[in-house]
């Protein structure tokens, strides 16, 4: 749920989808406390005037309202198809429709709801904006007899069942349900249990302790325990359970042709599993890097409530099937949003695919020479002062700008333009380290950990990733994208003792890796079964759970693997690697159906911008405009967005119909559908940008990126899915029938990758290399930031007054962000300090408390005596973490204030300087 600048409600939903505007609850505290993190820091304490996640009653400080005693510790999950159970938003008692797929439910004061639904209710036109749903339409009710429950509440959760729990009336219904579950699972008290039909079923099999009964031209069979009978009267089945207690509940995977005998040739295949309850379900994943797989494992644990049964019947949906192995599905298949669902029985299933690589960014192949570097060059040079163009202060505007500025230093790393890379790893750095210091009243630009709720919320916030805890993944993505940028060139910063610590909480916030973590839950914001993000925290609307821009939540998994390769944290990096390539399968299957078998034939449209548990929608939050629909699965794009060309097809298909809709080429986000078209036809994508070089890009994305990125397409050609590496940044193209090979080592020593198909590539210490059909080297050149020692730390300080004796110069070297220097209520003012010999200067930074500097100078001497400005800030300065780019020689550094941005003095918390 996103995007940009603003949002509106998307209009003419088939289902009640329920918008949330819920009011802000802004907690205000006199303080903020800080807990520190290597060199940064994050508050413990709600900044002053700022939103908790809101809900029904009292879940914002107690988000375990809605949890029995039961139920797991640690963090609550949040965005997960069943949230709206836990994160009460909407329905304060139950919760909105439970996508689970193949069927789905709701609870209710009588019990739990089922619907499986095979036929989709489509809005709008082929042309225009539209939907498909597969929506939520009682069939049977499962309760017990004078059930009258006052609330669902949470019982117990794995990785992708739940468990509910109703009781009142002195009766008490557990209900446990799961993604890709075809039987569900019911332990009762207190009564018979009770089947509630929506009309009079038609019972085509009745007999011992099973049922398979007939509704809106579907097919479900209870069990009961052996013993126990079921009676039908009217609308009601009922049994006694022979006063044992348990029943379970399948949905068949008929049609309407199915014989009678067929159906209980079904019935009878799933009856050893009836009474096996699902208790649990866990994910394992592991990727061979010697051979580019990934491999996952998907397992149930059962309780047998009578025999020794184990294994259920598990319904895989198409980007799993795809790729089992060791299983072979029965032949029937159910109907579900997501396209077919395939049929295994056991305890586990497993599927192996293969990662084909990233790239830090597609190498300079074509425009490092000639007429294409000058106007790469030209492009480059105009981003020097404003690489990063922020376009708001909130977690995701800065992170759209944090990605521009990777990407252009990306760049003119690999065109040797040094002066360009440093501006932009110069702001990256600045910006990052503000965001990641905390301090005391602090509240923008600041990470603030709930421990209630076990999550991180930058402030400012946007698009709910507070009150909703919406797109954390988005966001963030882009601050870990951007930090792996800078890691690779400043190691240092990147380190635990600096602010690696910082970004390790961001990925652990948004998509937590490591299951012995308690401060967080795992993989928060990723469906583990339906293989994808969602992006609301809550997911109380009547589609279900959502999500938007799919191609934002592969940022964040290609972050992970830049970032996690950059630092050597390997487990991070595999975490990436399984993410980005389970979800570009799910991508490429429920947002592009790239194959075009899983939308509903009679929809029109060959891609949904908008994936819903119940559907999916040819709309956004935000425009109804044909070129923001189509690119908002588009963006950012990376050298992680190579998968939106494993079918080249398609991208030729799904741009024609942008064309199509749009009676049109794009007028809008030109940039975004050129590069994506160039996945494609990257012929076709370069004539059209020099064609109309004048269009006003997308608010996060560079001329100099896009032109990049399309020249040396249409050199490489399109991406090649057949090849893997032994190395986590490879990727393959192939044009007219001949490969390119492309790896990045952005380590200090060679190395060799091998390709699957015997090519090898030498790589020297930090070069990207491409061979075979086009061949080029670059990148790597030590930057002008490389000199990271901290020489001002400890050493001997002058300061023209301090405020009192409690605030001396010294305490602005001695590495506690905790300690200030504090000048006297006077201009001008100034500190220095000696670094004891001359040394190669690299930077300065300045941590400003709240008295900062309007305008001041850095200046830089060899004697302490006479002093050269190297930094000049008139009327601009804004107090906070600043970092300015020093270069030359000095042995002292002063920062000498000529206006002060309050009544008070200059105040310091930390005065940093690196040099070589």
């Amino acid at each position: 749920m996103t995007r940009p600048r603003t949002r509106r409600r998307l209009a003419g939903l088939i289902v009640a989808l329920t918008a949330i505007t819920a009011g802000g609850l802004a907690v205000t505290t006199a303080s903020a406390s800080a807990a520190p993190v290597g060199a940064g820091s994050y508050l413990e304490t709600l900044p002053a005037g700022r939103s908790l996640p809101t809900g029904c009653g009292s879940i914002s400080t107690n988000p375990r309202q809605y949890v029995t005693g039961n139920a797991p510790a640690g963090p609550v999950p949040t965005n997960d198809w069943w949230s709206s159970l836990l994160f009460k938003r909407v329905d304060c008692q139950f919760s909105t429709p439970l996508f689970a797929g193949p069927a789905a439910y709701q609870p209710g004061a009588g019990g739990m709801g089922l619907s499986y639904q095979t036929d989709a209710a489509i809005s709008g036109s082929a042309t225009g904006t539209g939907e498909y749903h597969y929506p939520y339409a009682e069939h049977v009710r499962v309760g017990v007899d004078g059930l009258t429950a006052a609330q669902a509440l949470v019982d117990d959760w794995s990785d992708w069942t739940v468990s509910t729990l109703l009781s009142g009336g002195g009766r008490t219904l557990r209900a446990t349900i799961g993604r890709g579950l075809p039987l569900s699972y019911y332990q009762v008290t207190g009564g018979d249990a009770v089947l509630t039909i929506t009309g009079p079923p038609t019972a085509w099999s009745n007999s011992g302790n099973r049922i398979g009964f007939s509704i809106g031209g579907h097919d479900y069979v209870a069990w009961a325990p052996s013993g126990a009978t079921w009676t039908l009267s009217g609308t009601t089945i009922r049994s006694s359970l022979a006063g044992r207690g348990y029943l379970s509940v399948a949905v068949l995977p008929t049609t309407g042709g199915t014989s009678t005998v067929d159906k209980i040739a079904l019935a009878d295949r799933f009856t050893p599993y009836a009474h096996n309850h699902v208790t649990g379900s866990r994910l394992s994943y592991s990727y061979n890097q010697s051979n580019g797989t990934v491999s996952s494992t998907y397992a149930v644990t059962t309780t047998a409530r009578e025999g020794s049964g184990t294994g259920t019947v598990i319904a895989l949906y198409p980007h799993q099937w795809r790729y089992l192995t060791g299983s072979t599905p029965l032949g029937p298949t159910y109907v579900s949003p997501r396209g077919a669902m395939r049929i295994v029985t056991g305890t586990q299933f497993s599927t192996s695919m293969s990662y084909t690589g990233v790239l830090p960014e597609i190498p300079a192949v074509a425009d490092s020479s000639g007429a294409d570097l000058t106007t790469i060059t030209n492009y480059l040079t105009a981003e020097l002062n404003n690489p990063a163009d922020f376009r708001g202060d909130d977690t995701y505007w800065t992170g759209k700008g944090l990605g521009r500025a990777a990407r252009i230093a990306e760049i003119a790393d690999q065109l040797s333009l040094t002066t360009v890379r440093d501006s932009a790893l110069n702001v990256i750095r600045t910006r990052l380290t503000d965001w990641f210091t905390a301090s005391a009243g602090k509240t923008s630009r600041v990470f603030y950990y709930d421990r209630n709720w076990g999550t991180l919320i930058g402030y400012p916030a946007s698009y709910g990733s507070d009150q909703e805890l919406n797109d954390h993944h988005f966001h963030y993505g882009y601050f870990v994208a951007a930090a792996a940028t800078l890691a690779k060139f400043d190691p240092t910063w990147a380190s635990s003792a600096r602010y690696g610590g910082m970004v390790d909480l961001l990925i652990r916030d948004a998509n937590n890796y490591d299951r012995s973590d308690t401060r967080f839950p795992y993989l928060r914001d990723f469906d583990i079964y339906e293989g994808h993000d969602w992006a609301s925290g809550h997911g109380s609307f009547g589609a279900g759970n959502n999500q938007e821009s799919s191609s934002e939540g592969q940022n964040f998994a290609n972050a992970l693997i830049q970032w996690g390769q950059a630092t050597g944290n390997t487990t991070v990096r595999d975490a990436g690697v399984w993410i980005y390539t389970t979800q570009a399968a799910a991508i490429n299957e429920y947002w592009f159906d790239v194959r075009n078998e899983n939308f509903p034939a009679s929809w029109g449209h060959n891609y949904s911008a908008i994936v819903w548990g119940s559907g999916g929608a040819y709309a956004t939050w935000f425009s109804g405009e044909h070129e923001m629909i189509v690119g908002i699965n588009m963006l950012p794009i990376t050298g992680g967005q190579f998968y939106l060309g494993d079918h080249p097809a398609a991208v030729r298909g799904t741009y024609a119909e942008m064309v199509r809709n749009n009676g049109g080429e794009p007028t809008l986000w030109r940039d975004m559908l050129w590069q994506y078209l160039a996945l494609g036809d990257p012929d076709g994508a370069l004539s059209r940008f020099r064609a109309d070089p004048s269009y006003t890009p997308e608010e996060g994305e560079s001329k100099a990126h896009t032109f990049h990125w399309i020249r040396n397409l249409a050199a490489l050609g399109q991406v090649d899915t057949t090849v893997t590496a032994n190395h986590p940044l490879a990727k393959v193209f192939v044009k007219n029938g001949a490969r390119t090979y492309v790896a990045s080592n952005i380590t200090s020593a060679a190395q060799t990758v091998t390709f699957s198909d015997g090519r090898t590539l030498s790589l020297p210490a930090g070069r990207t290399v491409a061979g075979g059909a086009v061949n080029w080297s670059g990148g790597g050149g030590t930057p002008s930031t490389g000199c990271n020692t901290l020489a001002s730390q400890g050493r001997p300080v002058t300061v023209s007054s301090s405020e009192s004796a409690a605030y001396p110069g010294g305490n602005a070297v001695d590495g506690d962000t905790g300690t200030r220097w504090s000048s006297a209520f006077a201009d001008p003012q100034w500190i220095q300090v000696d670094l004891g010999s001359t040394r190669t200067l690299n930077r300065a930074e300045l941590n400003w408390e709240a008295a900062y500097a309007r305008s001041y100078r850095v200046e830089t001497s060899a004697d302490g005596t006479t002093w050269t400005p190297a930094v000049t800030v008139t009327g601009t300065g804004a107090g906070g973490q600043v970092t300015h780019a020093l270069s030359g020689t000095a042995r002292y550094v002063r920062v000498y204030g000529t206006e002060r941005g309050t009544p008070y003095g200059y105040s310091l918390w930390e005065f940093r300087v690196y040099a070589c």
